[in-house]
């Protein structure tokens, strides 16, 4: 029998599916999900009727049925607030855009997607706009002529313009062992449909890791990574006789054994194991599996080689090694990769010949998104060779490239230039490194040498620009803006669309143009869109508009213990609050806001979960700790082997100097993360069990020696425990195992008062659910008061549309709870 605590005990809850109203009976399905009903109770309502454990002074189950619901305030409250949430989390975001050329003028297509709440999934849909510019007027004026309505892409789950922009290609992946959709658009209608059965290739990789979807110069061919058919599992009769792959008996009462267990690549991997390289003729549809790559490389982010008159053609792409075994690769970029090319086959070749593999990247330890120069003379590539090498499973990055031959013969050896190097300890106010992560499928301006990209800098994200033959490097994006910029296409010749946003605004689309002063400098002047993309409702942009935000510099506590000069630069939090004057001065109450990782970064971008709770009457305290994204690499390398100190330090200088400020009232602190940023918040009630008033906790780290055996990246735990990579091993020794509990936050339990809520996934590979219930059940038995809910389909990003809603709808009433707000 399923069970909720309340009070000096523990609820759990189910993700469920539901279109949420604001009647009662809907408010009981949110906090009583239907696999916590009690069988039998015919007479009572199935959403109602629970049993109510409580605990005696002994720790011992005193147990009672009753029919419990919510009193009506409590109703009422996840009513107002229910509504209010439903209209942020409807904001759309955009995933994607492309700007396609011709004779009538750019044309924008902008791919966006938005919650579907009742269905649990993102409903897809494009947005096209005509984009016409003034030359004329002395601002230089753009327009962006929009479609009157979008178009959903019902059951798509990518679609690819060519490079002309007169082919579509839609990609449908199936849910069950249904055949892969490949269907090629003109601009008026469906032009071929092929369906990819199962036997060639499972679903097709969109994860953006390794997805890889690249039509060819003259648009008669796609190459793409699908998964490779599983080998064929044992079969036997109704008997139980092993029946032969060659038997030609009837299947009758046969029965599919397990066969060989196959490793994966961890957390949002489940199920695939063998990314592999494809290419499909878009008029035959007939599709090839490129011979030549052994399974033991792991294939991503495909592109072709430049189309050079008389010389073969090559697919290039980025290969991870799984020979003896594959850690987690979500978001871990410290998995040695390379970059690879093969001779794509062409039909005058033997179907059975496997062309040789070449490895362009030997002399470097990562080597990934490879992209071609406009010319075809130079292929640049970002590499992770400071994760790889140090362990951090994020770090600074580093842009280089190699020499193209023009005659397609690739040499055995190639000569790696540095383009951009790592920055460990950047000046003030100077560029503190690339942290990219990705780049566009064209990233270049039409002059052929000029690369537009994305990077965080400090807590914000900014548009770079480099000049291949010079190597400057510039900002793009205006130096004076605390927002965040990203690119989302270029137009031409020296034009740039892109993202604008920050706490306190949605994303709205802006359009820059390059421009010389009279010293011949180059500089950006952006234009607003004049149409915003999203149309947000009255009291979403209500709410919005009496938000503020700042940056704060915070100094660190500890210099004399830091090892390099990079770690004792001033890091950064993000600081969101009303605009509007309280009344006696007093301060609404604060969320400390933690990022994960702890090797990335919270943006000083739109969220709008976060806005959400900004709107019904929270500030926000978004920490940027020694050891994020975008200050440096001696900054990044100063935390690992003092996880649990210098994180939790850096947060505690950084309420304090809120505090000092008077930005934040001492007696209503909450906190919340989520991953690294669990483990720093159940740090905190620990460490600081008179600083917060209530705690929220999704899928934390709280016991590191229990998670390690079972978690998709024990060398994470490793890592960051001692502070490198040599200690690293499958069975962990008595000492490993005793400070990797001395450093978690199971280990300060005794301690800890704070009311604490957790969102825990089931299907989490990377921080698996029992080292969650672990620290609920020791909460439990000391008498804290904690509430679990349980999504039993979510993994470890729990971001499914209904997860995502019922989080932070409880997270709400539950700081509301204890802030008396």
């Amino acid at each position: 029998m399923a069970r909720i605590y309340t009070h000096s005990a523990l609820t759990c809850s189910t993700n469920l599916g539901f279109h949420f109203r604001s009647s009662h009976r809907h408010l009981r399905r949110l906090i009583f999900p239907r696999t916590l009903t009690l069988p039998h109770a015919k007479t009572q309502s199935s959403w109602t009727r629970r049993r109510v454990v409580s605990m005696d002074s002994s720790g011992t189950d005193s147990a009672k049925e009753l029919h419990v619901g919510l009193d009506s305030a409590t109703e009422e409250e996840y009513a107002t607030q229910s509504k209010l949430l439903q209209e942020f989390m409807s904001i759309p975001t955009i995933d994607k855009a492309w700007i396609l050329s011709s004779d009538s003028g750019s044309q924008a297509i902008v791919a966006m997607s938005q919650a579907n709440l009742l269905a649990n999934k993102r409903r897809k849909f494009m947005l096209s706009a005509h984009i016409s510019k003034d030359e004329t007027t002395s601002n230089q004026s753009v327009n962006f002529h929009w479609a009157p309505f979008p178009v959903e892409m019902t059951g798509a789950s990518a679609f690819v313009p060519s490079p002309s922009g007169l082919k579509l290609l839609v990609i449908r992946n199936p849910e069950n062992e249904s055949p892969t959709k490949f269907e090629i658009w003109s601009s008026s209608q469906l032009d071929k449909e092929f369906h990819i059965p199962q036997k060639v290739h499972g679903s097709v990789y969109l994860d953006g890791w390794f997805e890889g979807i690249s039509w060819n110069s003259d648009e008669t061919r796609v190459a793409y990574v699908a998964e490779e058919p599983s080998p064929p599992k044992p079969t036997f009769d109704h008997l139980g006789y092993y029946k032969k792959e060659t038997s030609s008996d009837k299947d009758i009462g046969s029965w599919k054994g397990q066969g060989d267990w196959e490793d994966e690549w961890g957390e949002a991997y489940a199920g695939k194991k063998q990314p592999a390289l494809f290419v499909i003729d878009v008029d035959s549809g007939e599709v090839e599996h490129i011979k030549g790559v052994p399974r033991s490389i792991s294939v991503g982010q495909v592109v072709w080689s430049p189309n050079s008159k008389g010389s073969a053609h090559y697919l290039v792409f980025a290969g991870w090694l799984g020979d003896k075994r594959k850690l987690g690769l979500k978001h871990c970029y410290n998995r040695p990769c390379a970059i690879y090319a093969v001779r794509c086959p062409e039909p005058k070749d033997d179907a059975n010949e496997a062309f040789p593999i070449h490895n362009l990247t030997k002399s470097i330890s990562s080597g990934f998104c490879p992209r071609f120069s406009k010319d075809g003379k130079y292929l640049l590539f970002l590499s992770a060779k400071a994760a790889v090498d140090s362990g951090a499973h994020c770090s600074t990055e580093s842009l280089h490239k190699i020499s193209w031959p023009s005659d397609g013969k690739l040499p055995e050896s190639t000569n790696i230039v540095d383009v951009i190097e790592v920055v460990n300890c950047p000046d003030d106010g100077c560029f503190p490194g690339l942290y990219v992560t990705g780049l566009l499928s064209d990233p270049w301006l039409s002059d052929g040498h000029t690369l537009i990209l994305s990077s965080y800098w400090r807590s914000c994200r900014v548009i770079l620009s480099l000049n291949l033959i010079s190597g400057e490097l510039s900002r793009v994006s205006p130096n004076d803006s605390d927002f965040s910029w990203s690119v989302l296409a270029l137009d031409g010749d020296n034009v740039v669309a892109e993202v604008s946003s920050s706490p306190v605004s949605v994303t709205e689309i802006k359009y820059g143009k390059k421009v010389l002063d009279p010293s011949g400098k180059p500089s950006w002047h952006w234009s607003s869109i004049q149409k915003p993309i999203f149309k947000c409702s009255e009291k979403v942009t209500s709410g919005l508009s009496s938000l503020q935000f700042k940056i704060l510099n915070v100094p660190v506590s500890n210099v004399s213990e830091c090892l390099t000069e990079g770690a004792k630069i001033p890091f950064e939090a993000i600081y969101v609050s009303s605009s509007k004057t309280k009344e006696n001065g007093k301060c609404d109450p604060l969320v400390v806001v933690l990022h994960g990782g702890p090797h990335t970064v919270a943006p000083c971008s739109f969220s709008k979960q976060l806005a959400y709770l900004c709107s019904i009457g929270y500030s926000l305290l978004i920490v940027n700790y020694r050891g994020s994204l975008g200050f440096g690499e001696d900054a990044l390398q100063s935390v690992p082997g003092k996880i649990g100190s210098q994180d939790v330090n850096d947060v505690l200088s950084a309420v304090d100097h809120a505090v000092e400020m008077g930005l934040a009232d001492r007696s209503r602190i909450t906190v919340l993360g989520g991953s690294h940023g669990g483990f720093l918040t159940t740090h905190l009630i620990g460490q600081a069990p008179d600083k917060f008033v209530a705690a929220a906790a999704r899928n934390p780290v709280c016991n590191i020696a229990s998670m390690v055996g079972i978690t998709d990246i024990p060398d994470w735990c490793f890592f960051e425990a001692y502070g490198d990579q040599t200690h690293y091993t499958e069975a962990p020794s008595p000492e490993d195992m005793s400070l990797f509990h001395q450093i978690s936050p199971i280990s300060y339990i005794s301690k800890v008062k704070t009311p604490t809520l957790f969102l825990l996934g089931t299907a989490d590979l990377r921080v698996p659910i029992s080292n969650g219930f672990q620290y609920v059940r020791a909460l439990k038995e000391k008498g804290v008061e904690v509430k679990a809910l349980v999504f039993p389909n979510d993994n470890h990003s729990l971001d499914r549309p209904q997860t995502d809603y019922e989080s932070f709808l409880n997270i709400a009433v539950w700081f509301n709870k204890y802030c008396k707000l």
